[in-house]
């Protein structure tokens, strides 16, 4: 019988990356939509956003409850297909491996991929893109602290600050770090905000908590893109938050790699 669970989060661990997936495909969402990109997945989260309702099945037929990619945050339930990367030159022989043109993207992503931002493996691996001029963005909640002076190559990077709201049933002292993210907004190359809404939550309360972090937020540019896990769900929500980005001047990022493949493992 499928049992609905709750999401059980892994913890960084010294000297080990967790690598969910990668794979070489086009951005789907943000500033940056359209572009070849190849993407790392890294394991694990600091949140669990239950909210958005997004369910994953488990070998055992369990229901896993969370964000769309609740199998790159839950490491109790899909940890045991995760790759554990030890070194950078792991990390550079993936890369290699895609034989990829020139000055391709890279993409950081998760759960939350800067649970890892002090370990030494992404730190040389980063620097490795950045000498080799690839534009890294690291899809963040950003809530976790970057120590930009001691590790200078994440000032190169650029930031998708997705922000949690309500709809992701996080706590807001746990998803809104408004020193942490305008300590990125003032460090970093490039930043910009990606909130996720839906459009009837969007009437209620959200437009309210978007303009609240907002007003905490030093100036970067603002994309709003629907929430769902599947054509479907994305197709509901979208001429909602098209006409929600058109009121407030906001830049409308549609979920590309959902609305073409519909899933999203490997897209």
């Amino acid at each position: 019988m499928e049992k609905l669970q709750n999401v059980h989060f892994t913890k960084p661990v010294v000297d080990v990356i967790p690598l969910v997936e990668h794979f070489y495909s086009i951005q789907g969402e943000g500033k940056y939509t359209g572009t070849p990109s190849l993407f790392f997945r890294l394991g694990g989260c600091n949140m669990s956003c239950r909210g958005f309702g997004c369910v994953e099945k488990t070998a055992d037929g369990d229901e896993i409850v969370g964000c769309d990619t609740v199998y790159a945050v839950d490491k109790k339930h899909f940890g045991s297909s995760w790759q554990s990367i030890k070194t950078a030159d792991e990390f550079i022989e993936i890369f290699n491996s895609y034989n990829l043109p020139d000055d391709t993207d890279v993409v950081m992503t998760g759960g939350e991929p800067l649970l890892y931002c002090n370990d030494e493996i992404l730190v040389s691996f980063l620097e490795f893109l950045i000498s080799r001029h690839h534009r890294v963005t690291f899809e963040t909640n950003a809530t976790v602290d970057i120590d930009f002076e001691k590790y200078p190559v994440y000032k190169s990077c650029i930031y998708a600050l997705s922000v949690k709201l309500s709809n992701s049933a996080e706590e807001y002292s746990k998803r809104v770090k408004a020193d942490v993210f305008n300590k990125i907004i003032n460090s970093a190359d490039d930043t910009f905000f990606k909130f996720t809404v839906d459009e009837k939550s969007l009437h209620l309360s959200l437009d309210k908590e978007i303009q609240e972090i907002l007003s905490k937020a030093d100036k970067t540019e603002v994309t709003c893109m629907p929430q769902g896990a599947s054509k479907e769900e994305v197709e509901a929500n979208t001429h909602g938050v098209i006409q929600y980005c058109k009121s407030k001047g906001y830049r409308y990022s549609d979920r590309l790699h959902i609305r073409i493949w519909d899933k999203n493992k490997g897209v």
